[in-house]
């Protein structure tokens, strides 16, 4: 598998737990969120996809961020990423939306090829908390950005969520994560169970490896639960959307409980039989 070319990357198909501008969201607001999403899928794939060495990742997200520098002032880009930046271009003016949330995605993805060139290990939960709030939280900022809603309060609890859905993902994909190299369980919390955070489902350590994903979902859901007001605070169909997906990173959750945190073995998912749950429970919030 080569590399990808440049306006390949935003048309690679990928898994989502949680809907995208979906038909909950206003229709003036479908355009920006999905510029926002393909923005940060596109540099995402740039940092993942293909075969690529470290550093030509690394130079193709630094010239992203010079294309992203130029959008916002109104300059031309190099026209490598027109699907991205076109649309981008466009509600950025549109919106106002703020440049220094989009660069903290590119930061993140930055890292992520830096440590999994290096092999590196987050030291602690602090540490991982860091690294979610570029890689995650920037997206739930610019939709209450865009939804008008500012105070600090609903920040916190956006940030919340969108940590949750991050390290849910992690202790998700665990199966996929660590043969590719990224390597998320902090080192603290898996030295404490006497696992290799790089390793954990090596014998006689696997069933320490389930009580720790065991004990970081638990913390996971207790950050959701945290940031689930906001949903009272979202206004319109976007609150309902908001509500699906709060009790859709729940429910995976839910998913790893019933297989005994063993994600090491097999991936959870959410899938159509739950959306009648999903929506009572949205409902029941």
């Amino acid at each position: 598998m080569t590399a990808l070319p440049d306006d390949r990357l935003a048309r690679v198909d990928h898994y989502e737990n949680f809907p995208v501008a979906s038909w909950l969201c206003p229709p003036r607001l479908r355009p920006p969120i999905a510029a926002i999403y393909w923005f940060a899928r596109t540099a995402d794939d740039i940092a993942d996809e293909g075969d690529a060495p470290a550093a030509q990742r690394l130079a193709d997200l630094q010239a992203y961020r010079a294309d992203l520098a130029a959008c916002c002032a109104g300059q031309p880009d190099s026209g490598r990423w027109p699907n991205v930046f076109g649309p981008l271009r466009r509600n950025i003016t549109a919106f106002q939306l703020p440049e220094q949330l989009l660069a903290d995605l590119l930061d993140a993805f930055r890292q992520d090829v830096e440590m999994t060139r290096d092999g590196a290990v987050h030291p602690d939960r602090a540490a991982l908390l860091a690294y979610c709030s570029r890689s995650a939280n920037p997206v739930g900022r610019l939709l209450l950005h865009l939804y008008g809603v500012q105070d600090a309060k609903a920040l916190a609890q956006s940030d919340a969520i969108c940590t949750a859905l991050q390290l849910i993902n992690f202790w998700q994909d665990l199966s996929v994560d660590l043969p590719r190299g990224r390597y998320y369980l902090p080192q603290a919390d898996a030295s404490r169970h006497g696992v290799d955070p790089r390793a954990p489902g090596q014998t006689p350590h696997r069933a320490a490896a389930t009580l720790l994903v065991g004990e970081l979902s638990a913390w996971t859901r207790k950050l959701m639960l945290e940031g689930a007001p906001l949903v009272h605070r979202v206004p319109g169909r976007a609150g309902w959307e908001l509500r699906l997906v709060v009790q859709g990173g729940l429910r995976v959750l839910d998913r790893m409980a019933a297989q005994g945190f063993d994600t090491l073995r097999k991936r959870p998912k959410v899938g159509a039989r739950d959306l009648p749950l999903l929506l009572w429970r949205s409902t029941r919030m």
